[in-house]
């Protein structure tokens, strides 16, 4: 029985309640489903949504688990769906146990399934059973009766009866207070919306809490609230255990620049008392602009705060910081809640952090950088500087597991994300159409559906799913229930008053995200948590923003009418592209601790980097809070002499009911924080590999010295087959990262055999990158094997070897290293002029004026130089160009040098031959920030004006590209070119309108500077419900981002890919040849009924 309560207990996860009030509490209502319909989840939230203004909280369960009293105990009634669940003859009568002793059973359109004798007919109406009570409705379980107002009025009125006299005076007695500004029990449709008549009255957090709902067997208990706090936008905690706060009133359109707004703060909140609410309040400093988030390092404090960095620091003990120090900037700030956020002390002993699409455009340390929305980490003394990966869109999440996996959520329509290994490690894609493919950063999300408590969604766009995540904390301490450690994340839905439970599970040597309904969910519509993270004391805190005003931009008219968002339609907009409102609260906030009523008392603790023994200690507490924080510590302290106690740690065989070993890999990367690298250190770091627990091996793996012993060791200890696909595929990302090695390039070849390494997306990534990096040990061993024993994988790997392709973002991204030695150079490229004008700029470059090439554009021509032993030879077209160019820029193996436009050769010169070495200066592009290593004289930077929609370098040995020439012949420019941009914010096509003729050659190049993403498909006539049906039916296919959002039926007829916000794509085909009105239409969720326009085909 107490496996089946915790298989019960894994499924669940939500048992939703709210803790119980002096005069009352609200009711409990468990939901089974039945595993038969997709829906069963949707109509349980449209249930919930339903009950909860009238004191009920609902619980889903899904199916698959026994049923006991302890369990159903916690709830008033059991609720069933559609068809009966096949319960076990225990589950069966622990259920009629629990209805006979005074509970209820509500049973709502049951058609199906095997009911029991004990449960009276089912043709609707109320029963005694027992003590007990059943109530059955009957009606077509489809959405038509889900959102018919009668008969959800007479299901309330059912469930509510079910519960019994004493449960409804209970709920009685809670006094919940009525803010409903709706009329919402007109309202029957919960996927609509509705005017918003007017703003709801703020609630006391009392009274709030009156509203929110958590599970079952737990609390919600606030820490601090107005006056002492207002607007947290991010929380942090110190090694005393505080609780540090950055308030941001500023946010988000009071600029320093502009304004001399400075009115936001960080400040320290402790309890004194032991009572669990602040009573002090220390301002660590003040005076700050829209700071972000926060990161204690170094003694002091690390705040991003666009378009800086920051760092504090307090140097005489009084709390308030006397040293302010900008560290690094041009983060960008055109967009505020599309900056940096999320700054977190990461395992490597670096900080980590993400962006949105403001992205970041400056230098650093001298080093500079462009890239858009991602991730990012570097050393707490601001070196060592990585752009990691690319998300999606406005990214605002970012948490990291027990075994040092990382994970993100975008706002919008990618509440949950992996990322796996840095971009440049994906910028070479295997050749073959079959092969699988995934990002740096992936979306892992499993489910579209949102499960809030309001019956207004004022939301923009993705209605009804996530619009706002923020946050990807997981429950990395064990105070709560098993199934939560290491396994569930908190992703907060502001705009949906929510925190969600996303399911983290293994994927093979990846992961993927399933719908574990939420940790918290109100109906208050002020209540807003944007931050959600396990706290020192292994409680959930929660920062709530508390603003009935959660939105950025309402500027859609056509797709969510400004009246059904906010209850006013003057929205100017304001510097930091949100709308300016008075009504914008800047008074309001609160932090909650969600706190399990069944953990262990928590003792308060303090560390100190003069206390050794304490952070040994406390590198083995079962928060990870309190063991990252040690590490910290112990690596800034560089006190070696810990080093036997690490070893020690690591040592320790044991396993915990998660299967994890957390303290050993804090102790692996204390280790390699305090530089160890003793040949006794190298042993115990070996022997972590043969470690029980596959997250030690991991750790293991990724802190080995990178140097040809360590290939060896990798070898022997047989980590590149471990059965962990994790640890497997980390062992093979590291050797991504040595040094070229034969030894490593053999011992690819072999463990390239192995069946998952091909078949898994992350693993195959990971085996490519590291085959390039040992490209020549992994030839000669496929040269000296027979070819039929190669197969399909590792023959792939060497003609990908043999023809290196990168695809290069064209909106620019971090300098990496190519290896051009020996081989033929294709530069192939996508560009357009902007306002017709001709562009002007860096297309690539790499490598100097001693030793590299490049492509550019200047004075009205486009340019190749190769320069080799400080020779200098270039190619220029000298013809007239047209606004569209496709560019292919080659050097050849006999020097050759070939410039082509649109399929045509325009310049010719000739070098001496191929490159010997590798130029040093890396390849860049878009601009060329590197003032000592320009390859030709042009001005600084010499950013590219024109558009750049698609880039690529190609790299290939000279037998494997017989045809890199040019060809001859006559222009290929597109009878008919038609530029089109997607509206910043507001949703929409700048063209409504457009007419081609029948069977004409178009072009469509499409632009995106919003920061949404967007598509655009051309459909058949007549078409656009049916594709925008399509459309909507999508957003629950969990395959839907990798389809495109393009649905698959033959109304369409062509279309584009999602573009991130900044690209552009050219859609060419060739227009139908009947005359007629064609729709375009974006496909994005909740996008197709505003934006979309006619394509008019004429004779």
């Amino acid at each position: 029985m107490k496996r089946s309560f915790v298989l019960w207990m894994a499924a669940v996860i939500c048992l939703f309640a709210f803790s119980a009030q002096e005069n009352g509490r609200r009711a409990e209502v468990l939901f089974l489903g039945n595993g038969q319909s997709q829906d069963a989840g949707r109509y349980a939230t449209w249930m919930a949504t339903k009950l909860f203004k009238s004191g009920v909280n609902l619980t889903y369960a899904e199916p698959g688990r026994d049923l006991d009293a302890i369990m159903l105990n916690r709830f008033d009634a059991v609720a069933v769906n559609g068809t009966y669940p096949a319960l076990s003859p225990v589950s069966d009568a622990a259920l009629r146990s629990f209805v006979e002793s005074g509970k209820g059973l509500v049973l709502v359109n049951v058609t199906g399934g095997k009911i029991p004798s004990w449960i009276p007919g089912l043709a609707g109406g109320r029963h005694d059973i027992g003590k007990g009570r059943l109530f059955s409705i009957s009606a077509e379980n489809d959405d038509a009766t889900w959102k018919d107002g009668d008969f959800l009025r007479r299901l309330k009125d059912g469930v509510l009866w079910s519960l019994g006299a004493e449960v409804r005076d209970n709920i009685a007695a809670l006094n919940i207070p009525d803010v409903d500004i709706y009329n919402s029990d007109t309202i029957s449709d919960y996927t609509k919306r509705y005017i918003v008549p007017k703003m709801q009255e703020a609630l006391s957090p009392e009274q709030s809490c009156k509203l929110t709902q958590v599970p079952v067997d737990f609390d919600i208990q606030l820490f601090a609230a107005e006056p002492d706090i207002t607007k947290p936008i991010a929380m942090t905690w110190d090694e005393r255990g505080r609780l540090w706060i950055v308030e941001s009133v500023d946010y988000p359109n009071a600029f320093i620049e502009s304004d001399s707004a400075a009115n936001d703060r960080i400040k320290i909140c402790e309890d004194t008392d032991g009572d669990g609410r602040a009573d002090k309040f220390t301002i660590f400093a003040d005076s700050l602009n829209i700071p972000t988030s926060i990161v204690l390092v170094n003694g002091g404090a690390i705040v991003s705060m666009a378009p800086d960095f920051i760092f504090l620091k307090d140097t005489d003990g009084d709390d308030k910081a006397d040293v302010r120090e900008v560290i690094m900037t041009g983060w960008g700030k055109q967009d505020t809640h599309a900056g940096p956020s999320n700054l977190q002390y990461g395992f490597d002993n670096k900080i980590w952090g993400v962006v949105g699409y403001s992205g970041f455009s400056g230098k650093i340390n001298g080093k500079a950088f462009r890239f858009p929305m991602g991730v990012y980490r570097f050393k707490p003394d601001v070196t060592a500087f990585e752009f990691l990966g690319r998300s999606s869109n406005n990214t605002w999440g970012l948490g990291f597991s027990e075994d040092n996996h990382v994970f993100l959520s975008t706002a919008n329509n990618t509440h949950s994300a992996y990322y796996s290994m840095p971009y440049w490690h994906m910028q070479r894609s295997l050749p073959g159409k079959d092969q699988p493919t995934v990002d740096a950063v992936q979306k892992i999300d499993g489910h579209y559906d949102v499960h809030a408590m309001t019956p207004n969604l004022r939301q923009v766009d993705v209605v009804g799913g996530f619009t706002s995540a923020t946050g990807h904390h997981l429950y990395t301490a064990r105070d709560f229930p098993k199934e939560y450690w290491n396994r569930i994340a908190f992703i907060n839905e502001p705009t949906v008053r929510l925190v969600h439970n996303a399911i983290i599970a293994p994927d093979g040597a990846g992961f993927r995200e399933k719908d574990g309904w939420n940790l918290l969910a109100s109906s208050d519509e002020w209540f807003g948590p944007v931050q959600a993270e396990v706290g020192p004391d292994g409680a959930v805190w929660v920062a709530d923003w508390y603003n009935f005003i959660i939105q950025h931009n309402v500027f859609v008219e056509q797709q969510a009418p400004r009246e059904t968002v906010l209850p006013f339609t003057e929205q100017p907009q304001g510097k930091g592209n949100a709308f300016e409102s008075d009504l914008r609260d800047d008074a309001h906030g609160r932090i909650y601790r969600i706190v399990y009523k069944k953990a262990k008392p928590y003792t308060p603790m303090a560390l100190s980097v003069n206390d050794v023994p304490g952070l040994v200690a406390a590198l083995k507490n079962d928060n990870m809070f309190w063991r990252m924080t040690a590490q910290r510590l112990l690596v800034e302290s560089g006190k070696k002499e810990v080093i036997p106690e690490l070893y020690n740690i690591i040592m320790n065989p044991a396993v915990d009911e998660a299967g994890l070993n957390s303290p050993a890999v804090h102790a692996l990367w204390t280790l390699h924080g305090l530089g160890e690298l003793s040949t006794a250190a190298l042993a115990v770091v070996s022997n972590a590999l043969k470690h029980p627990a596959a997250g030690v091996r991991k750790a293991a793996v990724e802190i080995l010295p990178k140097q040809e012993k360590s290939v060896g060791i990798m070898a022997k200890s047989g980590i590149l087959q471990d059965k962990d696909l994790h640890a497997r595929v980390a062992a093979i990302r590291v050797l991504a990262d040595f040094p070229a090695s034969a030894q490593a390039g053999a011992l690819l070849y072999r463990v390239a055999a192995n069946s998952p390494n091909a078949t898994d997306p992350w693993l195959s990534r990971a085996l490519f990158a590291a085959a390039n990096t040992h490209q020549k040990g992994f030839l000669a061993a496929a040269h000296a094997a027979q070819p039929s024993a190669r197969g399909a994988f590792r023959t792939a790997i060497m003609k990908g070897l043999q023809q290196a392709v990168y695809t290069l973002d064209a909106r620019g991204g971090t300098p990496f290293v190519a290896d051009v030695a020996g081989r033929e150079i294709v530069i192939r490229a996508a560009v357009n002029s902007r306002r017709e004008r001709m562009p002007e700029g860096i297309i690539l470059a790499h490598g100097d004026a001693q030793n590299g090439y490049g492509l550019y554009m200047a004075d009205g021509k486009l340019h190749m130089t190769v320069n080799q032993k400080g020779q200098h030879y270039t190619a220029s077209c000298k013809v007239t160009l047209p606004g569209e160019l496709e560019i292919t820029a080659s050097l050849l193996k006999n020097g050759e040098m070939i410039l082509a436009v649109n399929g045509r050769e325009t310049a010719r010169a000739k070098a001496p031959g191929m490159f010997t070495v590798t130029p040093e200066a890396p390849v860049r592009w878009g601009e060329d920030p590197l003032e000592d290593s320009h390859i030709a004289a042009y001005p600084e930077e010499f950013r590219f004006s024109g558009r750049m929609q698609s880039l690529a370098l190609e790299l290939n040995l000279p037998a494997a590209t017989p045809g890199t020439t040019a060809k001859t012949g006559a222009s290929t420019i597109p009878p008919l070119v038609i530029d089109m941009k997607v509206v910043k914010d507001i949703m929409q096509y700048d063209k409504k309108k457009i007419t081609v003729k029948a069977g004409q050659q178009v072009t469509i190049r499409l632009e995106n500077p919003d920061g949404m993403q967007h598509n655009l498909l051309i459909i058949k006539p007549g078409t656009l419900e049916k594709v925008g049906a399509a459309a909507d039916a999508m957003v629950r296919d969990p395959n839907a981002s990798k389809l495109q959002y393009v649905p698959k039926m033959p109304e369409v007829l062509f279309a584009t890919r999602l573009l991130n916000p900044g690209e552009m794509v050219s859609l060419k085909f060739t227009a139908p040849a009947v005359p007629g009105e064609y729709p375009f239409v974006c496909t994005f969720p909740g996008h197709w009924r505003g934006m979309n326009g006619i394509m008019t085909v004429t004779k």
